[in-house]
């Protein structure tokens, strides 16, 4: 492996007598490379002398954002050193040898990089080690361990009312009302004193039928720009003046009614597609670069459904499989991932998201539209960040899929293929889609660049990424 440090001077001598594209396209493939090879440092350099030669180009300074932007992320997620991840594994499982560690390493069950040439790990390595460990040597165990926990009998309680109030209807029931105060604040001193900062904070669209009477309490400016109900990110956009010393702070309040929904699909005729109409045409289309349809994906979906031309079918044998074999664990950042379907395949693990990518590029391969959704699941006391899909049968129209939950332990077939056919009340629905864009446009490259869920900020140095800021949820059921 050749040291790509050392063609830093030259990189920048070309970069200071670019006169041509394809100079400057040469620059970006150096650029690239260095990547590759985990030169982080390096690709900074060379970023922020792209915006400083170039201060009035306002194309090339988005291109060294952007590339500056990915080079810090990738240091951010892989950041822990091999001594720590030593002592964080050691925390979580006891006693571990060199030998131990490097199976691990060898299996993909431990995540690293080479890092400006030093070996560091993924920040959470260590507990998605234990996750992976417990899916692939102590399954039984550890799906008796999740039945246990308080928020999994809270979902298997609330389900199982879902499917009665449902009755074969397949209407949105059991309605649940929410007040949400959700605060971004940008640590202090991390934009200069009096400039702009722009923020858009996750917004609840009423246009969907499991989503509605949403109401807007407060905002911490009184003026603000709500994204339109086509927008595939539904946003409410704020600006705020840094001040010096001061972490600035935006915050909104507001209402809203969340449904459930169930889908028996034993009961339910499904009819052939209309393969010339635009809905199936778009929902069974790639998306690059995350819904896609590789080699690899389609020999798996090939060789999960066989023969299988039923798409209910084709579904759940698709649905299983992920249940039988990719693990939930935290992931990296989807900004520093070329190509996450192909990620989880080889590395058989991922979140939500993740999955979901996956799901969605086996089932449109296979000629079954399916589109993305998410937001956040917002039950009592175990809120987080969260990706499902849904997916169109002809004949019935679209049925939410959660691909991230477990099949429930129940005896009832139907109440632990749940997820397969349904979802709970317990959501908050931001998008639509993915890599849709934000109202009013962003400038430079978001933080997470195809999902929407934290929030993004930006002021006109550049994008404000996750480590300049914190959010937080608050939730009241009313």
């Amino acid at each position: 492996m050749r040291n790509i440090r050392f063609l830093l001077p030259a990189l920048l001598i070309l970069l200071f007598s670019c006169r041509t594209s394809s100079d400057f396209n040469q620059v970006l493939e150096d650029i690239q490379e260095n990547l590759d090879f985990g030169n982080v440092s390096t690709v900074i350099q060379i970023a922020d002398s792209l915006k400083k030669s170039s201060s009035e180009k306002k194309e090339i300074i988005h291109i060294a954002d952007s590339l500056a932007q990915i080079a810090e992320r990738i240091s951010l997620d892989f950041s822990v050193t091999e001594y720590k991840v030593k002592a964080q594994l050691e925390k979580l499982i006891g006693p571990v040898s060199s030998g131990e560690i490097s199976d691990w390493e060898e299996k993909g069950w431990l995540e690293w990089r080479m890092i400006d040439g030093e070996k560091k790990y993924f920040k959470r390595a260590a507990s998605n080690l234990l996750l992976i460990k417990e899916f692939r040597e102590q399954k039984n165990q550890r799906l008796q361990e999740i039945a246990n926990e308080p928020d999994i009998i809270f979902r298997l309680k609330h389900t199982e009312q879902v499917f009665k109030a449902a009755n074969n209807q397949n209407n949105p029931v059991m309605p649940v009302n929410m007040k949400i105060t959700y605060t971004i604040t940008v640590h202090r001193d991390v934009v200069p004193d009096g400039e702009k900062i722009r923020c858009w904070l996750p917004w609840p669209n009423d246009e969907h039928s499991r989503q509605k009477e949403v109401k807007l309490l407060s905002t911490s400016n009184p003026e603000y720009t709500i994204a339109p109900d086509t927008a595939i990110h539904s946003t409410i956009y704020m600006e705020e003046l840094s001040r010096k010393g001061i972490p600035a702070v935006f915050q909104i309040s507001f209402t809203y009614r969340s449904y459930a929904q169930y889908f028996n699909m034993s009961g339910i005729k499904i009819l052939p597609y209309d393969k010339t109409s635009d809905n199936y045409q778009k929902y069974t289309s790639e998306q690059l670069p995350h819904i896609c349809f590789t080699d690899d994906i389609r020999h798996l979906a090939d060789s999960i459904t066989g023969g299988e031309d039923d798409p209910v079918t084709i579904v759940k044998k698709i649905y299983y499989w992920f249940k039988e074999n990719i693990p939930w664990t935290s992931a990296l950042e989807y900004s520093i991932i070329p190509n996450i379907p192909d990620y989880v395949i080889k590395n058989m693990r991922g979140d939500c998201g993740m999955q979901d990518f996956l799901f969605i590029s086996m089932l449109r391969y296979k000629g079954i539209p399916a589109r993305w959704q998410s937001g956040w699941m917002v039950p009592p006391d175990a809120e987080i960040m969260h990706d499902w899909c849904e997916v169109y049968y002809e004949g019935t129209g679209w049925i939410p899929v959660d691909v991230y939950c477990d099949l429930q332990k129940s005896e009832n077939i139907l109440i632990r293929n749940f997820y397969l056919s349904g979802i709970d009340s317990y959501r908050l629905i931001i998008n639509d889609g993915v890599e849709g864009p934000l109202h009013p446009d962003k400038k430079y490259m978001r933080s997470e660049p195809y999902d929407f869920q934290r929030g993004e900020l930006e002021w006109k140095g550049g994008n404000l990424y996750f480590d300049k800021w914190d959010y937080e949820m608050k939730i009241e059921y009313i």
